[in-house]
């Protein structure tokens, strides 16, 4: 069986940390960066930091025991290999982070609470 929030809290966090410390990664390497990352560089670090605090929430209430901290080691590596090996990766990550996370939200707000 597929868990759906899982791949979302690991997409949301994986990817939010990759907007969020792209510019940061673009400036030292000489890559490329989109308009927006240049000329208002703080909506996308905003956008990253939201869905990473969004997906750190969500692991953290999973808790260990339920793989809290396989979320989080998960989207680290998302993140590493988008932002280190696609390079330019962050770009689509403005349009794929707030996605996770307003799935993320919508299908965590539909559970039963226990």
């Amino acid at each position: 069986m597929i868990d759906n929030l899982f791949l979302l809290a690991v997409a949301a966090l994986g990817w939010g940390l990759s907007l969020a410390t792209y510019r940061f990664f673009a400036y030292r390497h000489e890559w490329p960066m989109g308009a927006l990352q240049i000329d208002f560089p703080a909506i996308p670090v905003l956008l990253g930091l939201f869905a990473i605090v969004v997906a750190l929430f969500f692991a953290a209430t999973r808790g260990a025991e339920a793989g809290g901290w396989v979320i989080v080691l998960f989207g680290i590596f998302l993140a590493i290999f988008w932002t280190g090996f696609l390079r330019v990766g962050s770009q689509i990550s403005l349009f794929l982070a707030p996605i996770a996370t307003v799935l993320l939200i919508t299908g965590w707000l539909s559970l039963p609470l226990t």
